[in-house]
């Protein structure tokens, strides 16, 4: 199953998964096509950010610039519902999230994102897997009503999908932004500040 997956991924392709909160759609961070077919499937317009997520917090600090307060966080809550929105260093490529100098950062609690991440290798997109203003999905049946594998536009199938049946309906991760010592909470969710 995870093998599948992490095939796909290094094809450019897009994976469905379940995370700790609701199914997700996830794509190489590097891989341009990828994440526009991840966009695609969404329905998403290009001026929405999409977060990343990451294995470990050592590795989120590649990728977003952690203040003291940032870092605090993480380590409180990390792996765990909370997205964390930083300044991006330049190792990111500039057509991720265009024309935003910050990115959202996840280091998940769920042990098949985990081994996803880590047999990757490096960070990946992360978007819930539902298109946009539309809820969240919980099950692969959910996801998979009125899609068709041939066609684009939110319609589509992913490469690849792990299935693990219905799982918790849990809100999707709390988004907090940090610049510097000030902190926003953007999305209330599991974990709250």
């Amino acid at each position: 199953m995870i093998s599948a997956a992490i095939s796909a991924l290094h094809k450019g392709g897009v994976i469905l998964h379940p995370t700790e909160t609701c199914y997700g759609l996830t794509a190489d961070v590097f891989s341009e096509q990828a994440v526009r077919k991840a966009y695609s499937l969404k329905n998403m317009t290009d001026s929405k950010p999409v977060s990343i997520m990451v294995s470990s917090l050592e590795e989120a600090m590649k990728y977003g610039n952690f203040s003291e307060k940032a870092l605090e966080l993480a380590r409180e809550y990390w792996p765990g519902p909370l997205t964390i929105i930083v300044s991006r260093t330049e190792l990111l490529p500039t057509f991720l999230n265009k024309g935003i100098s910050t990115v959202g950062i996840r280091c998940p609690n769920h042990e098949i994102t985990q081994d996803l991440l880590r047999e990757f290798g490096g960070p990946l997109i992360t978007t819930s897997a539902n298109r946009t203003g539309e809820p969240q999905a919980y099950d692969v049946e959910t996801f998979l009503i009125g899609r068709d594998a041939d066609e684009t536009g939110g319609n589509g199938i992913p490469d690849a999908i792990i299935d693990m049946g219905h799982i918790p309906e849990i809100k999707p991760s709390t988004i907090v932004e940090v610049i510097g010592d000030e902190m926003k909470v953007l999305r209330n969710g599991p974990i709250a500040l």
